[in-house]
């Protein structure tokens, strides 16, 4: 009983992940990320879900319409959360827990300016953003859906990102399954509180926007409290909040890299989403919701089954850089090629899952109530899937390379990814379905129009994959770290 009793207890430890056969711990540290992250989609599911089931198509597609606008914010606050923590990790690996605390307290102002700040530039920059996705007054009831569920998220980016910043800090320390536990309790919270505001209270749109907002706020406050207690060698002192600017510096060379890569991102998604819309549109009027609604299923979908490969590579950040606080480079380049042979079978399983789902538009209904999926729905959806399913082993090497490169502290390479997919996704969304369409895409356009503005996202991939290539084989390879040692100050 009493072996059980410490098996259980280890579970709950952090994980030293200088240690052992490299694939076990890559493995064992990445399953709760990996968990945590698909529990994260089931958190963003259900709002779609319910929303999908109870709400009209026009405000369907309005809230589908929001996820690009809201990603390039969001996932900002994820990048730079997750950047700061490779600082973290390092010192980690070092035994350096001064330093670790100090690394905390930093986060924390750092987190609190940019919260500030990203909160007031969403809410300042909405209507415009709204207007790059061709989402206009003109169409009164997706536009009020989408500018009343992005507002009431933009006003609680603050919840997201301390939220994210506890969650990569635990990670940092090798403990992935205190993030997991608080993101079930999110997750159920968020579902719980979806039917009350938008089945009970019947609040729409805005509903679903307040149960996450309300949702992740209580979980961050909860997850800060558990972690202060759990982990006595983490609670700040009044020295440690002495923070010298090439601290901070140190952190922001990290983070800020990391933050822009996404929003970057996010970016091209904005642009590709602003021609799906053009496909529902004819002499200037809104006659569908079907490129909307089956382009915004699909890709919800799409980012479910791209989890997996997401939760490795995080796990990888943290893997790399505490090996390099540690001073293992060969155990960084034995893990490395060890995860992309993880990440090829995990790429399968998800193009397998993918592909049975898309049966009939299976998926389709998760997302969409029965009188919202027409012949055409599916259509935009499956085409969508399938072209980025064909290529998924390109998404997987930018998933494991990104974060490995991130860890070992390679951030300008990061951002150069970054530019080079934006510059791929963009370049394909405004020219070939343009050149198909035989001049401006819209609703008559022809179904390769369609298909070209799919191949956006492989190619988005494979520009970045290009740019990785280089410190995966100059620095991982190579195991060329020298650069890097005083992140371990």
């Amino acid at each position: 009983m009493s072996n059980i009793f410490l098996k259980f207890r280890s579970f709950f430890s952090p994980a030293d992940l200088t240690k052992g056969a490299c694939w076990k711990t890559i493995l064992s540290f990445s399953f709760p990320i990996i968990i945590s992250y698909l529990l994260q989609q089931v958190y963003s599911i259900s709002d779609a879900a319910i929303v999908g089931q109870t709400l009209t198509a026009g405000e369907v597609a309005g809230v589908n319409d929001t996820t690009s606008l809201i990603f390039i914010f969001l996932q900002f606050a994820f990048g730079v959360s997750a950047g700061f923590c490779v600082v973290t990790s390092c010192r980690v690996g070092a035994n350096d827990d001064e330093g670790v605390r100090r690394s905390l307290a930093t986060q924390i102002m750092l987190s609190a300016g940019l919260t500030v700040v990203l909160t007031a530039l969403a809410l300042a920059l909405l209507k415009p953003m709204l207007a790059w996705i061709n989402v206009t007054p003109e169409s009164p009831e997706v536009y009020n859906a989408a500018f009343t569920y992005c507002a009431v998220i933009f006003g609680g980016i603050g919840a997201q990102l301390f939220y994210n910043f506890i969650c990569s800090f635990l990670r940092s320390m090798g403990d992935s399954v205190t993030p997991l536990l608080f993101l079930l309790f999110s997750t159920v919270l968020n579902i719980g509180l979806d039917l009350l505001f938008i089945i009970v209270f019947r609040w729409g749109v805005a509903g679903a926007a307040a149960a996450t907002v309300s949702a992740q706020l209580i979980s961050t406050v909860a997850c800060f409290v558990y972690a202060f207690v759990k982990y006595p060698k983490i609670r700040l002192r009044p020295a440690d909040w002495k923070i010298d600017i090439g601290d901070a510096l140190l952190h922001a060379e990290q983070g800020i890299p990391l933050g822009l890569q996404f929003s970057v991102l996010a970016v091209g998604i904005i642009v590709m989403q602003s021609v799906v819309v053009k496909f529902d549109i004819l002499d200037g009027a809104m006659v569908s919701n079907a490129a909307q609604n089956g382009f915004g299923a699909a890709n919800k979908f799409h980012n479910l089954l791209m989890t997996p490969l997401n939760g490795l590579g995080s796990a990888m950040t943290s893997f790399t850089a505490q090996n390099m606080g540690a001073d293992k480079p060969e155990r960084i380049k034995k893990g490395t090629l060890q995860a992309i042979g993880i990440m090829a079978v995990i790429a399968g399983i998800s193009v397998a899952g993918g592909l049975l789902l898309s049966i009939n538009g299976t998926y389709l209904r998760i997302f969409l109530s029965a009188d919202k999926i027409t012949e055409e729905t599916i259509r935009f959806g499956n085409d969508f899937l399938y072209i980025d399913l064909s290529l998924y082993v390109f998404l997987g090497f930018v998933f494991v390379m990104r974060n490995c490169v991130q860890g070992i502290g390679r951030p300008q390479f990061i951002l150069g990814a970054g530019a080079a997919e934006l510059v791929g996704r963009v370049v394909i969304c405004l020219i070939l379905p343009a050149l198909f369409a035989g001049g401006e895409v819209s609703a008559a356009a022809p179904r390769a129009a369609y298909y070209a503005l799919c191949f956006a996202d492989p190619a988005a991939w494979l520009a970045a994959d290009l740019v990785l290539l280089v410190p995966f084989v100059r620095n991982i390879m190579k195991m060329d770290y020298g650069y890097f040692y005083r992140t371990r100050r």
